[in-house]
């Protein structure tokens, strides 16, 4: 039996692919898309291996801030391996015009870096850029720079109390992936001219680092440990080779499953097409079948006949599919050689084209058998009637399909970094598949309704949207799938690009001062009124700041363990604080900042009282009463939660995470930092104007930072929506494939209606109307959709302003209708281009 099955399935196949040409570009298109997600996440994982050391640095790094290593931790660095010691600040860059920018400073030392090299333009190396040139310090600074100072290589400017001339340009740095954002340009210095400036002294925001080289078969991961345990009160963060940038990490691992999951959707809407395609094909052969039938043969002659050749043709799918998307990274590898901010080693990956492969596998399966199941349980009397459609059996191929699909979400959550956002996603996607097919029907059975109170073109165009074959039934699920995944991306980008171009600016502060001196605050306040006139609560705040580390709870230390995930960063690094005399004006103006507990009236004098971050009291399981210890300038305070509060950090308040009573830190020197807004004539004369009164207070322009982000995420953005167009490809393939299936019944339907006496116009008209339906009809549901998706994403993931961007959907329904309609001109096209005579008689 098997080897008859094979025989007559290698005598079918001999006629070509023609009628699997949909099968294959859907199966092919979703593996691609797959493949190629994962080749990529794939090469920029082993870029970032092989890169490890020079990434980090070295093969240990350990940092602290706003103080310097002790002795005691110097001389355990050392005895670990060679060290290179480096030391952070920030301060106003400024030009002899007047220009001033806030830069990142770098103090390096001789032995930096201990792995990779720093590239420097205008001078041979980092050593000689460095280097003092009459009597003034070399500065390496990065050419973004150089533009906003109007300098040139060889002038001098200032950075906070130092005056340094700009030596070479700063190309690259080996650890610049592992440092991450910086507020403002880098500027390399020596690092005993940073430390000589005063700007890393006790009470201003600093850091110092240390890498670490270590002998060779040692373990950093064992090194860093046994080292951080010795120091267990010093506040280290440690990292090693072995997870040198863990933001680049975590990203990749997201975008891989995102891209990855376009591309799931991508196959799972083809599903239909490969589902019409196989259905399609089997009518075709609806007389081989009933012959077959009809002289003995059983449905496992018939199933493995067909089996085997839609095995074949789905293995030929996904083979295309693999080739394309190994191919694709490969291609992008060397259009963006040099331009990827994130190292990336473009190979072809077995384990991502295996997992592809596998999804492929899974899709054809599930999506095939059950028109395979029509067929075997289709009598012959039936087949000879061409009635080989009808309700789905229960039979082994169903069986089949079901086990086929249900693997198939198993497998997306098993590959998912995170399995329960994969299971929500999962289930939307389902939800709106079956949403979307249960539309296709009712807008079937409404057309069959709707069609008795019009004439002519628009009726026959109703009527057939009504019909078995009507592409509300086939497309419509796939086109709806598709607009709803584009449309998903195209909100979610709009209303984020809109919180940072127009909802940010107008809640944010524009300007952010830091290091005000606190007994010159009062000076400080008087110079900016200068330039913005009276200062008002909404328009100014200066609040004094200070850095601490919570180092108990409940009056135990610390155990990140027992701490959610999300606000473990708050436990494990020093965070700013600042002090309140009482409740500020938001919260007590009816704003409902404050979730639980009262806050101290003026001139409180008792025990310290903290208000904290409610999200971060959720984390640790505080609530008001409980009491935290808190490591500040050096000493341990223990207050009690008497507030737990929502922090709106984008807005214009005192958003602190920390919030204590003034007499907690009474008698303290604290720095002050100020939040402004203004407009942008002001914020530059009042940026210049304080290079003059204050020269040693840091401005942060945050329109610009605004600005930036907005650029980086359009950019990234409109990689991702050029990858959500791929399921919308598929949709349309899926269309192609209904109006191939049905293009020999469509023939004959309008052979039928010339000889009835249509006109051409008529008809064109009819499948205009009934196309265009099915097009508007996906698109509105799938926008719906898409709506239904970002809506959550937008306002409770990224806490962003829900906005819309009718523009956007307006194309997206347009473009939906328009295609669907141009598919049913050109299959109307396609029809009438045959003569009646021959079409007729041939049926």
């Amino acid at each position: 039996m098997a080897a008859l099955s094979l025989k007559l399935a290698a005598r079918e196949l001999r006629s070509g692919v023609r009628g699997f040409r949909i099968f294959l570009a859907c199966l092919a298109l979703g593996v691609a898309a797959i493949a190629a997600a994962g080749s990529t996440a794939e090469a920029f994982r082993h870029g970032l291996a092989s890169q490890a050391r020079e990434i980090l640095g070295g093969d240990l790094y350990f940092s602290v801030e706003n103080r310097d290593f002790t002795a005691a931790e110097r001389a355990a660095f050392d005895r670990l391996g060679t060290t290179t010691y480096t030391a952070a600040a920030r301060a106003m860059a400024q030009a002899a015009s007047g220009e001033r920018r806030l830069v990142s400073l770098r103090g390096v030392d001789g032995r930096f870096p201990l792995a990779g090299t720093v590239k420097v333009a205008g001078a041979p190396d980092l050593k000689t850029a460095l280097a003092a040139r009459e009597g003034l310090p070399g500065a390496v600074v990065e050419p973004t720079l150089l533009d906003r100072l109007h300098l040139k290589l060889g002038d001098r400017f200032t950075a906070g109390p130092m005056t340094l001339r700009a030596s070479a340009v700063l190309v690259s740095e080996p650890d610049g992936l592992s440092r991450g954002f910086a507020l403002g340009p880098r500027v390399l210095v020596r690092r005993e001219v940073l430390e000589g400036s005063g700007l890393l002294a006790p009470g201003g925001l600093s850091g110092r680092a240390v890498r670490i080289a270590l002998p060779a078969g040692q373990d950093p991961r064992t090194a860093g440990k046994a080292l951080q345990a010795r120091f267990p009160d010093a506040g280290l963060e440690v990292r090693d080779r072995l997870d040198a940038a863990p933001g680049a990490r975590r990203l990749i691992d997201q975008l891989e499953y995102f891209l990855g999951f376009i591309g799931l959707a991508s196959l799972v809407a083809g599903g239909l097409g490969v589902a019409g395609a196989v259905g399609a094909y089997l009518t075709t052969r609806e007389r081989s079948i009933a012959v077959l039938k009809a002289l003995g043969a059983d449905g496992a002659l018939i199933r493995n006949l067909y089996l085997v050749q839609i095995g074949l043709l789905a293995a030929l799918g996904i083979v295309l599919g693999l080739a394309i998307g190994a191919v694709a990274p490969l291609l992008l590898g060397r259009l963006t050689q040099g331009a990827l901010p994130i190292p990336a080693l473009f190979a072809v990956y077995p384990w991502p084209l295996a997992k592809a492969g596998l999804f492929g596998l899974l899709a054809a399966a599930a999506f095939s058998l059950i028109p395979l199941a029509r067929a075997r349980r289709t009598p012959p009397s039936a087949l000879f009637r061409r009635a080989l459609s009808g309700r789905i059996p229960l039979s082994l191929e169903t069986l089949g399909a079901g086990l086929a699909g249900a693997g198939l979400a198993a497998l997306a959550m098993v590959t998912a970094p995170t399995p329960l956002a994969a299971a929500i996603m999962i289930a939307g996607v389902a939800l709106a598949f079956a949403l979307l097919w249960a539309l296709g029907r009712a807008a079937a059975w409404g057309a069959g309704r709707a069609r008795r109170w019009v004439h002519g073109p628009a009726r026959l165009g109703l009527a057939n949207l009504a019909g078995p074959g009507s592409a509300a039934r086939t497309a419509s699920p796939a086109i709806g799938l598709g607009v709803a995944l584009l449309a998903c991306v195209v909100l979610i980008q709009s209303a984020l690009l809109n919180q940072l171009t127009t909802a940010a600016p107008r809640t944010a502060p524009a300007m952010v001062f830091t290091e005000i001196p606190g007994d010159q605050a009062a000076a400080f306040d008087a110079e900016v009124a200068k330039v913005m006139g009276p200062l008002t609560p909404e328009t100014y705040l200066r609040l004094p700041f200070a850095t601490g580390r919570i180092s108990g709870l409940k009056g135990q230390p610390v155990d990140l363990q027992t701490i959610k995930p999300g606000q473990r960063w708050a436990f494990d690094n020093d965070i700013g604080l600042s002090l309140l005399p009482g409740a500020p004006p938001e919260d007590r103006n009816g704003d409902h900042r404050t979730v639980a507990g009262r806050w101290w009236t003026p001139g409180y004098a008792g025990p310290p009282q903290v208000a904290l971050n409610a999200e971060l009291a959720q984390g640790a399981g505080l609530k008001v009463g409980d009491t935290i210890t808190l490591t500040i300038l050096g000493r341990d305070i223990e207050a009690r939660v008497a507030v737990l509060r929502k922090i709106e950090f984008g807005g214009f308040g005192p958003n602190f995470n920390i919030v204590l009573n003034p007499k907690a830190l009474e008698g303290a020197d604290l720095r002050n930092v100020a939040i402004a807004r203004l407009d942008k004539g002001r914020e530059a004369a009042l940026t210049r104007r304080l290079g003059t009164s204050f020269p040693g207070v840091n401005v942060i322009s945050v329109r610009e930072q605004l600005d930036a982000a907005a650029a980086l995420f359009d950019r990234l953005a409109l990689a991702v929506r050029g990858a959500a167009a791929v399921a919308a490809l598929a949709g349309l393939l899926v269309l192609a494939g209904a109006i191939a299936a049905g293009a020999r019944a469509r023939a004959r339907e309008a052979a039928t209606l010339k000889v009835l006496g249509a006109t051409r116009g008529q008809i064109l008209a009819a499948y205009a109307i009934e196309y265009g339906a099915v097009g508007l009809i996906a698109g509105t549901a799938g926008v719906a959709l898409g709506f239904a998706a970002a809506w959550p994403v937008v306002v409770k993931v990224f806490e962003a302003t829900w906005s819309i961007d009718w523009g956007g959907v307006m194309v997206l329904l347009a473009g939906a209708a328009g295609l669907s309609t141009a598919g049913g001109l050109l299959a109307a096209a396609l029809a009438l281009a045959q003569r009646p005579a021959p079409v007729l008689r041939a049926d």
